[in-house]
């Protein structure tokens, strides 16, 4: 496997050939690492060749033009999406067109994933390779997720492996609001905490460098609603896992025009108070990914011509969507599935121009409304 990992100087390195589009605030400084203001995602195509073909040439084009930011999830597309980046990502470095400490690649652990292809019996195909075998019936949700430390460190093993990388930059417990469907707070607290032991552990061992939690629901809901997850309780629950020096940096969630809930909805106790889940991870020091930026493709088609005075120089939809989610304050990288270089193409051209401004968010934003 490739040794190393993002680095201040590798990342920074890397904004030095994009001198442009690092001038109109394309790249941010989080964690002491340089990212792009958007990312690769790669959660949407078939388990098939042409997918994988298509994403290779997706992310080629992604790091060449200007996106160092890569995010994928064992279980997408039958962990073909995992295994498409690593080998995109080895010719690259071959080439030498591109070095392991100059991209941030993260990606997540939790559902259980097919292997390469979508079986006709998804359930027997799940009793088969995972109950009784890596994980314990008593620790799995829904019969497809779960947390226990032993199951992760099989999952992160295999991402390990399919990415090509000894050390994975980020790694997510992914959408862990599934758990509680089935568990009660204080149990998913323990299940929580003891991941988290976990992954300082695997920090210690080189294997990843810093973790988070890749949401769904779980940040954009009423504190009252049975899969809301408290941002202040999941911090404290990494203090007591690796104390003050602890590696949860991270969290990702949807946030777009449609769903804008991180942004203005203020469901996060702080204090005495609540605030909207962007100015709190602002207030605890993390980076902070949104997924479904354009709404899996929703937002890439037709939208009102008043964005159009909001988002400068985009002629596209898609441009202009992303333009507002990268604009707001708090986000770090907006990631967007790209699986076509044509994607790429459209969506880079984002980055050439300065990001809203506030009052133009909320203008926008109302307008929209």
């Amino acid at each position: 496997m490739i040794k190393g990992f993002a680095t201040h100087e590798g990342t920074e390195r890397y904004t030095e050939r994009f001198a442009e589009k690092k001038k109109s605030g394309h790249f941010r400084l989080s964690q002491e690492l340089w990212f792009s203001s958007l990312g690769i995602g790669s959660y949407l195509g078939g388990a098939d060749d042409s997918a994988d073909t298509l994403y290779e040439e997706a992310l080629r084009t992604a790091v060449l033009s200007g996106l160092n930011v890569i995010d994928s999830a064992i279980n997408y597309r039958a962990q073909r999406s995992e295994r498409s980046f690593g080998k995109a990502l080895k010719i690259l470095f071959e080439e030498r067109l591109l070095s392991r400490d100059e991209v941030i690649v993260s990606t997540k652990g939790g559902f259980f994933p097919f292997d390469g292809v979508y079986p006709a019996d998804p359930e027997a195909y799940f009793l088969e390779h995972y109950m009784g075998r890596l994980v314990q019936e008593s620790e799995v949700v829904q019969g497809c997720h779960s947390l226990a430390p032993d199951y992760l460190e099989d999952q992160l093993e295999r991402s390990r492996k399919n990415l090509g990388l000894e050390t994975v930059d980020i790694y997510y417990l992914h959408n862990p609001e599934t758990q509680l469907s089935s568990v009660e707070p204080a149990h998913f607290r323990e299940r929580i905490k003891a991941a988290f032991v976990w992954l300082e552990e695997k920090v210690k061992e080189g294997k990843i460098r810093m973790y988070g939690t890749a949401t769904w629901n779980g940040y954009r809901l009423r504190p009252d609603q049975p899969d809301y997850l408290s941002l202040e309780d999941l911090h404290f629950l990494a203090r007591e896992a690796g104390g003050n020096a602890h590696h949860f940096k991270v969290i990702q969630l949807p946030f777009n025009l449609a769903m804008p809930e991180a942004w203005i909805f203020p469901n996060q106790r702080f204090g005495a108070g609540t605030v909207p889940v962007l100015q709190l991870a602002h207030r605890l020091g993390l980076t902070v990914m949104t997924s479904a930026s354009l709404m899996q493709g929703k937002l890439a088609g037709p939208v009102p011509d008043f964005m159009g005075s909001y988002a400068r120089g985009l002629d596209k939809a898609s441009q202009r969507a992303l333009q507002f989610v990268r604009s707001v304050p708090g986000v770090t990288t907006a990631l967007a599935g790209m699986k076509q270089k044509a994607h790429v193409d459209e969506n880079i051209k984002t980055a050439d121009v300065l990001p809203l401004t506030e009052e133009e968010l909320i203008l926008m934003f109302q307008k929209q409304g």
